[in-house]
């Protein structure tokens, strides 16, 4: 059974930065592809950036720039580091994993979700 566990959420104010991580268990983590989503109040969840079993990576356009994903496979941990955030970017982050490996920005691709960790930023 395959687990998802994020952290790193909290309230942090405009300009300031947020290193999100999501530890994964039950499967051999280097094979999966990763992924962030964020949902926001209202709206629906959507694709924020996810690095492959060969560490490529993509992003959504808004984040370039100021946001980066990465992968520590020995530690069966991803993370994503968020600065300049902007009030904008408050929502519920979620990490995803897919067991096919590859890059993968839709939702509905991904195989397995994490809870869910809060990112609020202040103006």
């Amino acid at each position: 059974q395959v687990q998802l566990v994020e952290s790193g959420g909290g309230l942090v104010q405009a300009g300031g930065s947020l290193r999100l991580s999501c530890v994964v268990s039950g499967r051999t983590f280097s094979s999966f592809a990763m992924g962030w989503f964020r949902q926001a109040p209202g709206k629906g969840r959507e694709f924020i950036a996810t690095i492959s079993r060969s560490f490529s990576t993509y992003y959504q356009d808004s984040v370039k720039g100021r946001f980066t994903i990465s992968r520590d496979n020995a530690k069966n941990t991803v993370y994503l580091q968020m600065n300049n955030l902007k009030p904008e970017d408050t929502a519920v982050y979620y990490c995803a994993a897919d067991e096919g490996g590859t890059i993968l920005t839709t939702r509905h691709q991904y195989d397995y979700w994490g809870q869910g960790t809060q990112v609020t930023v202040s103006s």
